[in-house]
């Protein structure tokens, strides 16, 4: 679908100037690094039944209250910190989500820097698919977010599932699922 501006774009990436500016710049692109991916990763857990426009339009917010999301920081929260979490406004106040993000951050602190970022990207898969015309031709799971899911529950990692898995791997650039005449598929 063409956007205000003319370019082609995904149809979700052109429902709000959020979402346009979100697809335009970020979706999609490869992400590195343990404390970037650790964000990645939380926020597609706190997306879980949730639209992800709720999440990007609390993402300034979910970076406050989590330390940006410094897994060696937010290792060392404590049940207070929880509790302040639970009243902050500028996210999404879920004790199941808030819990898993804390209890994550104290397993991936016990990790070697880089460990994340490796474990997530050997589920990339070797050879990129074909770029799909349609958004029904868009996956919701493959077998290597549910390998990726699984690597990440068997680590210790929770709140997360094949399909925040795969979420997960569209975000952060492991696939490309852009349509095919879509202005983000190759750019420049």
């Amino acid at each position: 679908m063409a956007g205000a501006d003319g370019l082609l774009r995904c149809p979700w990436g052109l429902s709000t100037p959020d979402y346009v500016a979100y697809h335009d710049t970020e979706w999609g692109r490869p992400v590195h690094g343990d404390d970037a991916l650790y964000e990645r990763l939380c926020l597609e857990a706190f997306q879980s039944g949730l639209s992800w426009i709720t999440i990007l339009r609390r993402r300034e917010g979910f970076r406050k209250a989590f330390s940006d999301f410094s897994i060696a920081a937010v290792a060392e929260f404590d049940d207070r910190d929880a509790e302040r979490l639970l009243a902050d406004e500028g996210i999404i106040r879920n004790r199941a989500k808030i819990e898993a993000t804390l209890a994550n951050a104290k397993v991936l602190a016990g990790w070697e820097p880089g460990e994340l970022d490796t474990l997530i990207w050997s589920h990339a898969p070797e050879e990129p698919g074909p770029a799909p015309l349609t958004v029904t031709e868009v996956p919701a799971v493959t077998p290597q977010s549910t390998a990726l899911a699984k690597a990440l529950k068997k680590a210790g990692i929770r709140f997360v599932g094949p399909t925040t898995a795969y979420a997960l791997m569209q975000a952060c650039g492991l696939v490309n699922d852009h349509l095919v005449d879509c202005v983000s598929r190759d750019p420049a």
